[in-house]
């Protein structure tokens, strides 16, 4: 049954309606546009030099805007973020600070502190906080000390600094509610946690995206000082695609204007198109320079500043608004009149919205009122049975997604070409970076895996995202899934773009597992089946699978290739570059990955066959590949080389040399462990209603004999044969889960590792070419620098694949029942069914972030700070991985994306 509507629910049905555009202002600001691939012109690629952080606030982007705890509009045509000065810092905070790829001793990292607390999905109220220090922000110590680092000692973090001894920070509130559709209500609240009286300048600025400098587009938006309304300054903003806005600023802060051009002058050495440029509230504030800033009070940028100096424990809030109502016309009067004059603003603002001089009780009550909506409509995703503490995991992670939205601009051909304004960018680049990749134009809201540390898409972490996002807005979900697969995205050739440093690369093709979770979560959340939606994506996704099969299977033997396929380091050579001993792998991932499309593939052409006979042929096809997949992973793969390990109990990847020789690669890692998750059971009641596709698959098998082999038809139901699709047969399961389930292997108190920790005493090495190729058990950080060194998939844990294992151990329990069980964990005097081994490895995962039986978080390892402080142990970070032994955060701190998996995980496993 659907769930009963609240007013966000309602706010979501004008949204998809089009009735009202609640989603045209959101989070969708960069963390970093600085260093991303889009800014960078350079000849040889190196976008992290090309445009550095030194850059970022003198230099205007090409491509997008960066900010802190910033909102835009849905094409970044207008944004608002603050900027903050301590009176010590020798730059003005208006971005977040880290450290680039190759100044990290693990790769790029973000060296700040700042939460998610809560967003609906229209955005109607949401909610951040950013811990500022009160000592210079040591920006000079980061870099020096991360680089003094080698590989195999930790990350020099800013807490490491000593910077927030003795409480001496700032914590800064940021909160938006919508009055309406274009009336933002911006409510910024700063709290001096220090023992000492201490300054702070806050400038909340709005800023016009520099779309004028690059000759395409000579149109020219403008923010001018206006009248405003009695006790707030006013900026008008006029921009050509929405005419006007104005942000009204309470307590009638000085404004200052300039334009978002670069400083070429500080920057280059050259002449400034204008006189006032994109740093001038830096140079005004920190220089001293009373002449940066127009004294028109015009421009492209403004800000409102605002100088506090605040006492221990003190607080102090600014209130602001961003309104499409003009401020004279729209102020309460009482009798709707201003003077003589009736105010037809007064008139026309909806119920519920205060007026524009009304910064007082009716400016509170519209907070007051949307927090009381967010909190229904999580009452209505959340399970009410659940602890306080899981409660506030769920809705963290749902925040961190919703923040995690981000404006996406991106014209490969625009960008390779060069601007008509700027300089011509090296011929070089035609044989460089995305020259395969013409076609794409980006220019969307899109879920980024993290908006600092990765602001740009991956294919396959966003059909992750999509599924805890399916619970609370499965609209967003799906345009997600369905925009990877429009012409300006896939290639013509069926390729999914990967991400933004190379589109050609390959991640694993997780988009039809993905789209048929998010149409049946859907199902389940609204009482109504989105066929439309699956036949969509269906047609695009049979471009997507022949290009794997023309691609990836190049000897036509149904086993894959593919390279990395997202697990960074996991094999003792780079799986993206030529072999250094020639020859090329067999994949146990690549084919098994293929093997799961096949299945997703068949059970969206079976559910769409249900009333369109015509999806019958086609998914006969996707059944007979499969058979030929699991045929070749278990017998023989190119010249008779099965990937299972007869000996070992285990699939591995086979090194196949020039000269036919062909050997394991004995790792035993998550490559291993990636057949299980191709795995669908046929139930009697949906093959009888189909005829065609049940006539066609008995004949397949009647007249492949060695069939039976490779689909097991022992469970009978009272409609008739079930017959269960799997890679992996029932022999092979137990012997795969008995090392899965061993402590002592994969198996962490925290969720499955991504290599045996057998591997700590017996590392997997090769020689060749006089140099030695090794793999180790590393629980924490790469060692190595492949892919950027800041993944490893060596040891820690990582949600997606485990989140996978868990749906795929479910479904075996589907087909077996609580007949099949083993040992869990491996060697312990008790067994478990399957369905109980799922619910274990969610509950070892999920508790990565609940407080333990001491009161400690996994997730926060031994910051003291998060556990015990009143003022963070209630804060959490959503990690890239985790530690294989300890369970500890590790890699991109704000990668709610995927580790937003453990919402879902809760919702359906309890704690």
């Amino acid at each position: 049954m659907p769930r009963i509507q609240t007013t966000e629910d309602r706010r979501l049905e004008e949204a998809r309606a089009r009735k009202k555009h609640w989603k045209r202002w959101g989070p969708y600001l960069s963390e970093r546009q600085w260093g991303t691939v889009r800014e960078d012109y350079s000849p040889g690629g190196t976008a992290w030099e090309f445009f550095p952080h030194d850059h970022a606030r003198s230099r205007a982007y090409r491509w997008g805007e960066d900010g802190l705890g910033g909102i835009s509009d849905r094409h970044q045509m207008m944004c608002f973020g603050l900027a903050l000065w301590n009176g010590r810092d020798h730059i003005l905070k208006e971005r977040l600070f880290g450290l680039t790829g190759n100044q990290g001793n693990h790769g790029e990292d973000v060296k700040e502190y700042y939460f998610y607390l809560d967003s609906t999905p229209t955005h109607s109220y949401m909610r951040m906080l950013y811990k500022y220090p009160q000592a210079e922000f040591p920006y000079e110590t980061l870099l020096e000390e991360n680089q003094r680092r080698g590989r195999g000692q930790p990350e020099f973090e800013l807490l490491d600094t000593g910077v927030f001894s003795g409480n001496r920070y700032f914590d800064i509130f940021v909160e938006y509610a919508k009055a309406d559709v274009e009336d933002i209500l911006i409510r910024i609240t700063a709290v001096n946690r220090g023992p000492e009286p201490a300054a702070l300048h806050i400038l909340p600025q709005l800023w016009f995206r520099n779309t004028w400098s690059w000759g395409r587009d000579l149109r020219r938006p403008v923010a001018r000082k206006a009248t405003s309304v009695p006790g707030s300054a006013c900026a008008e903003l006029q921009h050509w695609q929405y005419g006007k806005r104005w942000l009204l600023c309470a307590g009638q802060p000085e404004l200052l204007f300039t334009e978002n051009e670069t400083n070429s002058a500080r920057l280059f050495g050259g002449r400034n198109r204008s006189a006032y440029v994109k740093d001038a509230f830096h140079e005004y504030l920190i220089q001293g320079n009373k002449a940066a800033v127009n004294p028109d009070q015009m421009g492209t940028k403004m800000a409102a500043f605002y100088p506090l100096q605040l006492d221990p424990g003190e607080s102090a809030t600014l209130k602001l608004r961003l309104t499409d109502l003009e401020p004279l016309e729209g102020m309460e009067t009482g009798a709707g009149k201003v003077g003589e004059f009736v105010s037809p603003g007064a008139q026309e603002r909806a119920e519920g919205v205060p007026g524009t001089n009304d910064f007082g009780g009716g400016y509170e009550d519209v907070f007051v009122t949307r927090q009381k909506e967010a909190e229904e409509f999580y009452a209505t995703r959340i399970p009410k049975e659940l602890s306080e503490d899981a409660k506030a995991v769920m809705r963290q992670s749902f925040s961190g997604m919703l923040w995690s939205k981000q404006f996406y601009h991106y014209d490969v051909h625009n960008w390779l070409e060069g601007d008509p304004a700027g300089p011509k960018p090296p011929d070089s680049r035609w044989n460089g970076r995305n020259k395969d990749w013409t076609h794409l134009y980006n220019d969307d809201i899109i879920s980024m895996p993290d908006k600092w540390e990765y602001p740009w898409y991956a294919a396959w972490d966003l059909a992750f995202h999509c599924i805890p996002l399916a619970l609370v807005d499965p609209d967003f979900a799906k345009e997600q899934l369905i925009l990877l697969l429009r012409e300006w995205y896939m290639h013509p050739n069926g390729q999914l773009p990967a991400y933004e440093w190379a589109f050609g690369d390959v991640n694993p093709p997780v988009h039809a597992w993905a789209a048929w979770r998010v149409y049946k979560i859907e199902r389940r959340v609204r009482g109504v089946a989105d066929r439309g939606f699956l036949e969509k994506v269906f047609h695009k996704l049979l471009l997507n699978f022949t290009w794997w099969v023309n691609r990836k299977d190049p000897d036509g033997a149904n086993i894959f290739q593919g390279g990395f396929l997202g697990l960074d380091n996991i094999g003792v050579f780079d799986r993206s570059a030529p072999l250094p001993t020639g020859g090329h792998l067999e994949q146990s991932d690549g084919t098994s990955w293929m093997g799961m499309y096949c299945l997703n593939m068949l059970a969206i052409a079976l559910e769409l066959a249900k009333e369109d006979p015509a999806y019958e042929d086609v998914a006969s096809k996707f059944f007979e590949h499969f058979v030929y997949i699991a045929r070749a992973i278990n017998d023989f793969g190119v010249g008779g080389m099965s990937l299972w390990d007869e000996a070992d109990g285990f699939f591995y990847d086979v090194l196949k040399l020039p000269n036919g020789e062909e050997h394991f690669l004995k790792i035993r890692s998550m490559v291993g462990l990636i057949p299980l998750f191709a795995v669908e059971t046929l139930e009697p009641e949906i093959v009888d209603c189909l005829p065609g596709f049940k006539r066609r698959m008995q004949w397949f098998i009647d007249n492949h004999p060695d069939v039976p082999e490779h689909i097991e038809m022992t469970q009978r139901s009272a409609r008739g044969v079930r017959r269960l699709l799997s890679l992996v047969n029932r022999k092979q399961l137990k012997r795969v889960l008995s090392r899965m389930l061993d402590e002592t292997e994969f198996f962490s108190p925290y969720g499955v590792r991504a290599l045996s920790r057998f591997h700590k005493d017996h590392p997997y090495e090769v020689h060749v070419n006089g140099n030695t190729n090794r793999v180790d058990y590393e629980p924490a950080e790469s060692s190595t620098g492949l892919f950027g060194g800041n993944s490893n998939w060596r040891g820690p844990i990582w949600f997606p694949v485990n989140y996978l294992l868990v749906e795929s151990l479910q479904k075996f329990h589907h087909y077996y029942g609580e007949d099949f069980k083993v040992e869990c964990p491996t060697h312990a005097s008790t067994e478990a069914d399957l369905w109980q081994v799922a619910a274990e490895i969610s509950r070892r995962l999920i508790h990565i972030f609940l407080r333990d039986s001491n009161g400690r978080r996994p997730v926060a390892g031994g910051t003291e700070l998060f556990q015990s402080d009143p003022h963070w142990r209630d804060l959490i970070l959503f990690y890239e991985y985790f530690h294989g032994d300890n369970g500890s955060g590790i890699g991109a701190s704000h990668q709610t994306g995927w580790t937003g998996l453990v919402a879902k995980l809760i919702e359906q496993s309890g704690e």
